[in-house]
């Protein structure tokens, strides 16, 4: 099953930071801070202007990118940890 996103919208796989501190130690999930950076995985066709025409999405399939903490819809699709957001809450593209 796919998933394709609407309007200006695009879904990211989360990328989980490491779960050992460089020294050894494990986090726990409840200490653990709110991954922020996702691989791209679909990208929705743009927000439609008021003249008609789509706006041009800013990020592509296989950007890294990070984005607000908070932002986006959680969801779980083939076992995979996914996020729906809108392009809107990219901060930037890691390069």
């Amino acid at each position: 099953m796919a998933i394709k996103p609407l309007s200006d919208r695009i879904v990211i796989k989360v990328i989980d930071d490491t779960e050992q501190t460089s020294g050894g130690i494990f986090i726990p999930d409840s200490a653990k801070e709110k991954p922020q950076k996702g691989e791209v995985v679909a990208v929705g066709p743009g927000k439609t202007l008021d003249d008609g025409k789509k706006e041009e999405m800013e990020v592509k399939v296989g950007d890294i990118v990070l984005f607000a903490k908070y932002s986006g819809t959680d969801i779980k699709l083939n076992d995979e940890n996914l996020k729906i957001l809108s392009v809107k809450d990219v901060l930037g593209i890691l390069v």
